[in-house]
């Protein structure tokens, strides 16, 4: 079956919906979102913190907040992508608020502005703990209610179409690689059919879901990331996971974790050992408002020093009835397990949480790849370096939406449907019956990831785990090309591939730098000039 769309969209967070809102008031044609499950699970809704964004004039500026950005980076953030999101956001949530997404006030009206982590002022807007869920919520009413836009949901993109498929060779060192559209895996037929487009934007998310704990959801298998790359396309910055400080630490419910914000903190929690003693002031002048890379190796040390499972955040000194109403969502999960958060540390530990890395992307959200976009978490702007200060993901997806929407609406008019692009061929397969052996792989690349590339690594350590890696891509791709696609084996696939980039891109950086901290190079790069 083939179907034709202008504007293909790949993911339906808020990098993926922003930019249908974009195109699709634009009338320039018909605008198509995938989603692999429903429009409501995705990284974005999992955000709890916020999105950060010069707003209060009075005591913040748009310097601060770039000066924030460049250092929680490490430095190696492109100062040009800095710069547009930073100078960007304010228009961004206009955007929001224009779609219908809400934001706590005070009573004189103003944004009620939190501080995270790495932030110099209060710039954080939030509803509640559950903002990304009420941006998730005020984005699928307005795609819902666009008629321009159509969602199918339960479709699985499983790879991007280019000349490759044509029967053209194509390699990383081809300069005109073209995207035609996408291949999708019809949840109903059990067929991948052709969705041929004249412009594709990628806006899958993350890759938590690679380590055996992480707050992504379980969709979050670098999909869009694993398809641009066996395209032939850019990736970069693959070896800069940043895993949350804070995630409830509850054996029974470790995948996905729970997230406790980094707000938390912001609003005067403290890190303590199970015993109460504090420990940041060993590691950073900031404290538990340390960036998040400090922060979770600090974590990581203590816990190995004395043998724990996890660390405490302490809110028992702040008023219990603010600590309800800034954190109802968080209080009530909390109290379902049995721990009052106003009486009671909160058991925390780390967990695998964002990507910095992704598709290499220009100011214009464009790939290496013509006709494809990415946007959002599965792409690489430049912002944020060696490490994403907080609440910078939200603001970047809507900024950069609407970046990759003003420029592929420039040029869509030079772009035409390819026609010549073949159906998928699946002659001589079979149902795949094997499924023990892929839910197993996956539990083996999750257990590879954090064992040997998670917060603190090794050339020792990742080089067993390239090794590891290879066996199974091997395994896998022979058994894909036996067996009808279906989900699990294509996101198993995904996930060993990014696997595969993180720790490649980990061992080809001779340095500890932001997020990725080797003992075999611990001295920071600018410390040994």
């Amino acid at each position: 079956m083939i179907r034709k769309y202008d504007f293909l969209i790949i993911g339906g967070g808020v990098a993926g919906m922003s930019y249908a809102l974009k195109v699709a008031d634009s009338g320039n044609g018909k605008v198509a979102i995938i989603c692999k499950t429903t429009l409501e699970e995705a990284n974005t809704a999992k955000a709890q913190g916020g999105i950060a964004s010069v707003t209060n004039l009075l005591v913040d500026n748009f310097d601060k907040h770039i000066e924030d950005t460049m250092i929680a980076g490490d430095y190696i953030s492109d100062p040009a992508a800095v710069e547009q999101v930073v100078k960007n956001g304010p228009d961004g949530i206009r955007d929001l608020l224009r779609w219908g997404v809400n934001f706590d006030r005070k009573e004189n009206g103003d944004f009620d502005l939190h501080r995270e982590g790495g932030h110099s002022e209060f710039r954080i807007l939030h509803h509640a703990d559950d903002t990304g869920a009420e941006i998730q919520r005020g984005l699928m009413a307005a795609v819902k209610a666009n008629p321009n836009i159509e969602v199918l949901e339960y479709h699985f993109a499983v790879e991007i179409i280019t000349q490759h498929h044509l029967g053209i060779r194509v390699t990383r060192r081809t300069p005109d690689i073209e995207c035609y559209g996408a291949y999708v895996l019809n949840p109903d037929t059990g067929k991948v059919d052709t969705y041929l487009s004249r412009v594709t934007l990628m806006a899958t998310g993350g890759t938590g879901a690679v380590y055996a704990t992480t707050s992504n959801p379980n969709i979050a298998t670098g999909d869009g990331i694993a398809m641009v790359y066996r395209a032939k396309g850019k990736v970069k910055d693959m070896e800069f996971v940043q895993f949350h400080p804070t995630v409830l630490y509850n054996p029974a419910e470790s995948h996905p974790a729970y997230l406790i914000t980094e707000a938390m903190r912001g609003y005067g929690g403290i890190l303590r050992l199970p015993g109460g003693e504090e420990f940041m002031q060993k590691y950073d002048e900031r404290l538990s408002l340390a960036p998040r890379d400090i922060v979770a190796r600090a974590i990581d040390r203590e816990m190995k020093i004395h043998g724990l499972d996890h660390v405490c955040l302490d809110v028992t000194h702040k008023d219990p009835d603010e600590t309800r109403h800034h954190f109802p969502n968080i209080y009530a999960k909390c109290l379902s397990i049995g721990i009052d958060i106003t009486k009671q540390y909160i058991p925390v530990a780390p967990s695998a949480h964002y990507m910095c890395g992704g598709i290499q992307v220009d100011l214009d959200g464009q790939s290496s790849i013509r006709r494809l976009y990415a946007v959002g978490e599965c792409s690489c702007t430049g912002l944020h370096g060696g490490n994403r200060l907080a609440s910078n993901s939200l603001i970047e997806a809507v900024v950069y939406a609407n970046a990759a929407a003003r420029h592929s609406l420039e040029v869509i008019g030079q772009y035409h449907f390819n026609d010549n692009v073949p159906e998928w061929n699946d002659e001589g397969t079979m149902t795949n019956e094997e499924k023990v052996l892929i839910a197993q792989d996956m539990k083996e690349v999750n257990q590879i990831m954090s064992t040997y590339v998670g917060i603190v690594r090794s050339d020792l350590r990742l080089h067993r785990a390239w090794e590891r890696l290879d066996l199974l891509y091997e395994e896998t791709e022979h058994l894909f090309k036996r067996v009808k696609p279906t989900r699990d084996i294509c996101e198993l696939r995904n996930m060993i591939n990014v696997g595969y980039l993180i720790t490649r891109q980990a061992i080809e950086r001779k340095e500890s730098r932001g997020l990725h901290y080797t003992v075999d190079y611990p001295k920071h790069a600018l410390d040994s000039k």
